[in-house]
Formats: C-alpha cells, structure tokens, sequence
C-alpha cells in the first residue's frame, strides 16, 4: 500500500491515533445513584442541576451532565429486584456516604447554594483546596456526597 503522506513521523502519529480510537471507542458513561424515593430525588437534582431530566420512567431518571456522561437515579429497590439476592441490599447502607459526585462547572457557589436550598446538608463550605480548586460539599437525602467545584 502506498502512502499518502510524505511525512512518515506524521504518518505513524496519524496510525497511532486510528488504532487508539479502535481501542478505546467513544462511549458515554452512566453513573447511577440508588435513592429511597425517586420523585424526591428527581426534584432535587432537577433543582440543583438546573435542568429536567432526558429520561424519567418509573425505576429509573437520568440527567445529562454533558455530551458523554449521564447521572442516573434508579430506586433502592429496583436494583434490588433487577440483581436479586446476588447483591447486598443498598437500603440498610442508606445514608452513609459511599461515592462523591464532583461536578466542575463555571459557578460552583450558585449550585451548592441551590442544593442547600433543596435540603442537602452543608459538610463544607466553598474554599480553596489543596489540588488546585476551589469547592464546595454537601450531601444528599439519600447521603450522596457532592462537591461543586471549578479549577482555579
């Protein structure tokens, strides 16, 4: 096969680049909380994140935080009834914080004040952190941690 580019550096940069495409396709992540009631839960985030969900059908609400990510609320016991008794039961675990959702955007003061607003709890307020940006934390009803943060 004959090449078409002259350059042969640019030409393997331009091979590399296919091939890491082949590799790690394009896909859009979900990341999915567990909460006791997701109406409540769909209301707060509604709120916070300033926007209506793209999907809200009984089990399952998701909220597109950008073109490749999408935070999802499923009921406690849907995940229960969808993986059965091969999962430890997430009810008992409610309230005590086992992820963080860190969200960098423009204006991290207006959404933490906004889930204030909706009912989370303040655990620290807006300040400079030691990784270089500045963030605010709260928590859920359902004990969900979320930072509001944007880099400095």
């Amino acid at each position: 096969m004959k090449s078409l580019l002259l350059n042969k550096e640019l030409e393997e940069k331009v091979l590399r680049s296919l091939n890491m495409y082949v590799m790690f396709p394009i896909m859009k992540v979900h990341f999915i909380l567990y909460v006791k009631d997701q109406e409540q839960s769909k209301q707060f985030y509604s709120a916070v994140l300033a926007q209506e969900p793209i999907l809200h059908v009984p089990g399952m609400t998701e909220f597109e935080l950008n073109n490749g990510c999408v935070l999802g609320l499923m009921p406690e016991r849907g995940i229960k009834r969808l993986l059965g008794e091969c999962l430890p039961d997430p009810e008992p675990g409610r309230g005590i914080p086992r992820a963080e959702l860190y969200l960098r955007i423009d204006n991290p003061s207006v959404y933490h004040d906004r889930a204030l607003k909706m009912g989370a709890k303040e655990l620290s307020a807006l300040e400079s952190r030691d990784w270089g940006d500045i963030a605010a934390y709260s928590i859920d009803q359902d004990g969900h941690v979320i930072a509001f943060a944007k880099t400095l």
